[in-house]
């Protein structure tokens, strides 16, 4: 479900969607956005009012000092880079490569972002990066597939995320003149379906599958059995 907080093009409840024995993913419990860095007064307001209880910062140090939201700082946000500060730029060529990139540098970073999520006991817990589209993506399709969200669905989620960017996109080439960079700009900034595919395969052929990646990471049998229980109504 869509929301509308004024000033964010890609903030929505992932509630309603059907898990494979028959039952949803509770509304008002996991909400995905792009920075919230962009929301006006008025969005600011319209997230106080939806029941936030936690929002999870997943952005860098210096994304942060350079671009920090009305709520940074304050007890509603927590902070959970996916990366260390010491970790090099990821180099890739492309934005898979970079995912699985991080993946496999850091699962305890991405299996503490998806436990801040099982352990906040009430409210929705927000969770963005800068765009709402990569870092973003891959911890809430991670915690979708533990709540047992079919894959399709999952993907069907993040691909959802091009639709709502497809403007930013679009303003983000307009402003470079330079069309030669257009190229890396798509590549970095779309939301293809068969990215996030690619992604989840990677997980299943080098981890056994996400739930096998989450417990590399250090969540326990107890964890998950709480991000389901916070998740699926």
């Amino acid at each position: 479900m869509d929301l509308d907080w004024p000033g964010c093009r890609n903030a929505r409840d992932v509630g309603g969607l059907p898990t494979a024995d028959g039952r949803t993913i509770r509304e008002g419990v996991l909400i995905r956005s792009e920075s919230l860095q962009y929301l006006t007064p008025h969005g600011v307001d319209a997230v106080r009012r939806s029941g936030v209880s936690r929002i999870l910062d997943l952005r860098g140090d210096g994304e942060v000092a350079t671009a920090p939201t009305p709520f940074t700082g304050t007890p509603l946000a927590v902070r959970q880079p996916l990366q260390d500060p010491a970790d090099p730029d990821h180099g890739q060529p492309t934005i898979v490569a970079a995912c699985t990139w991080m993946l496999d540098r850091r699962p305890g970073l991405f299996a503490a972002a998806v436990k801040a999520i099982a352990d906040e006991p009430d409210g929705a817990v927000v969770v963005h990066c800068h765009g709402g589209k990569d870092r973003t993506g891959m911890v809430v399709a991670l915690a979708l597939s533990i709540a047992g969200v079919p894959e399709d669905e999952i993907v069907a989620d993040y691909f959802r995320t091009q639709e709502r960017l497809a403007p930013w996109l679009e303003e983000q080439l307009a402003a470079e003149p330079d069309t030669a960079l257009h190229p890396e700009m798509i590549e970095f900034r779309d939301t293809r379906a068969e990215s996030l595919v690619a992604i989840l395969r990677h997980l299943d052929e080098k981890y056994g599958g996400p739930e096998a990646y989450l417990r590399h990471g250090g969540l326990t049998t107890a964890d998950l059995a709480k991000l389901r229980s916070r998740l699926v109504g």
